[in-house]
């Protein structure tokens, strides 16, 4: 620490398959879709986060989109990079500076993740001028943003449901007892629409409109107190040709993703009976809580508390618990040292 501290900015990013959020001076800046559009001929970067989403599956074939992250970790080491740096020039208060500063940062990353993943992520992070590179779990920083004391000798439950993995960690005592990542998640929901809304009503539709029909009336059980009206979905007729319009309800909606849901409730059922018999004691009192925006699928939270006879608490605003607590260990770097991988 000295007279260069004044060159050294501090970000905290959560990198995240389907939205990339960055905090800079405890607001968060940067909140936009991890995907990049590129010229297929010079292999330029177009655009990146939500100009490059308005593009995706309406582009002419010398343009591409990607998204760079695949079930949470970096599949596209150049895109990703770039995506990363054009976000990080985004950043209002980087703007106005004629030096370009030396970054501190904290990234965080899915749990189930590997050595050589770990590396890409850190060594993408170096690319953009990151001298300080700290990385968090994902369900580590979910739980210190929603709020939880992690350094008490006291379990806690965290299922972060992302967009390309589902989180589930048990936390005491600043580490994580047992966890699992299950690459079923929010892309997967969406995937599953697209195929039904083939299967049921011969209709075809893309992967914004499927992500769509999944935001305005998604549900994770049949019987809501408050259901959404139904929904108008257009596509493409897969026996004529032409375009065509249906209306579908929460209830299809539902049909079609139990499957995956019940994955993510094996899932947890797993984690809860390899967690150990005081932690559970623990779980028992605390309940389970809930961050990232598969979260907000209506209904999830009551199936899931039905399923593990378990009380089920939803963070407020579930998408940015992670970025909210890779926020907080970045102010708070000598506390969480021993949260922190180096």
């Amino acid at each position: 620490m000295g007279f260069f501290d004044f060159l050294t900015e501090e970000i905290a990013i959560d990198l995240g398959t389907a939205n990339t959020l960055i905090i800079h001076n405890d607001k968060v800046v940067v909140d936009a879709p991890s995907i990049v559009a590129r010229d297929r001929i010079t292999g330029k970067i177009i655009a990146v986060g939500r100009e490059a989403a308005r593009m995706q599956g309406k582009t002419h074939e010398n343009i591409k989109t990607i998204r760079p992250l695949k079930d949470g970790v970096i599949a596209d080491f150049d895109a990703s990079e770039k995506m990363i740096n054009m976000f990080i020039k985004d950043i209002p208060a980087l703007k106005k500076r004629w030096l370009t500063p030396s970054l501190r940062m904290v990234i965080c990353i899915p749990s189930g993740i590997t050595e050589v993943e770990m590396r890409a992520v850190k060594e993408s992070a170096e690319r953009v001028n990151g001298k300080e590179v700290y990385l968090i779990h994902e369900p580590m920083a979910a739980a210190i943003g929603i709020g939880v004391d992690i350094m008490q000798p006291k379990g806690n439950m965290v299922v972060d449901i992302g967009g390309g993995t589902t989180e589930i960690a048990v936390i005491a005592l600043g580490g994580i007892v047992c966890d699992k990542s299950v690459k079923i998640a929010g892309d997967v929901f969406t995937n599953d629409i697209v195929y039904y809304m083939r299967t049921q009503h011969n209709l075809y539709v893309g992967e914004r409109t499927a992500e769509k029909i999944k935001i305005q009336i998604g549900a994770a059980t049949e019987d809501l107190e408050l259901p959404p009206d139904e929904m108008d979905v257009q596509g493409r007729d897969l026996l004529t040709g032409k375009p065509k319009q249906v209306q579908t309800s929460y209830r299809e909606i539902a049909k079609a993703l139990d499957k995956s849901i019940l994955r993510i409730e094996d899932a947890v059922m797993e984690t809860l009976s390899q967690t150990p018999p005081e932690l559970a004691a623990d779980i028992y009192n605390t309940g389970i809580y809930l961050a990232g925006g598969g979260s907000m699928l209506r209904g999830l939270d009551k199936r899931l508390s039905q399923k593990t006879d378990l009380p089920v608490y939803i963070a407020e605003d579930p998408l940015r618990a992670v970025v909210r607590g890779t926020g907080i260990c970045l102010k708070n770097l000598a506390k969480y040292k021993s949260v922190l991988i180096k």
